[in-house]
């Protein structure tokens, strides 16, 4: 069964930055990989996506201009480089992959989009 591996979270001060990374254990057929986050007390929310096949990028609101999505096509890793964090970014982390398909704009937020998820990873950031 394919696993999604999520690492390079961590404890950063304010202004810092992280780069969390997301592969898929086998090689499959990628439509969308998504990282969502959630917050103590909060629901999950999505923060940034991108489409496999033209690299076409989502981002929430909150982190547009100081996250970016990317890819390594030869290792079917996906990248969040979070630069410029703020307490408020603290949550848990999650990627997760959508199938063959790319998703649209009305709906990559949307949670039941994808097929597997990672097991999360802390992104803790101090004042």
């Amino acid at each position: 069964q394919v696993q999604v591996v999520e690492s390079g979270g961590g404890l950063v001060q304010a202004g810092g930055s992280l780069r969390l990374s997301c592969a898929a254990s086998d090689r499959i057929s990628i439509g969308t990989v998504a990282w969502f986050r959630q917050a103590p007390g909060k629901e999950r929310e999505a923060v940034a996506a991108l489409r496999w096949g033209d690299r076409y990028r989502y981002y929430t609101d909150a982190v547009k201009g100081r996250f970016t999505v990317s890819r390594d096509n030869a290792k079917q890793t996906v990248y969040l480089q979070m630069d410029s964090l703020k307490p408020e970014d603290t949550a848990v982390y999650y990627c997760a992959i959508k199938f063959s398909a790319g998703v649209i704009k009305s709906s990559w937020h949307m949670e039941g989009q994808y097929n597997i998820w990672g097991q999360g990873t802390q992104v803790t950031v101090s004042s």
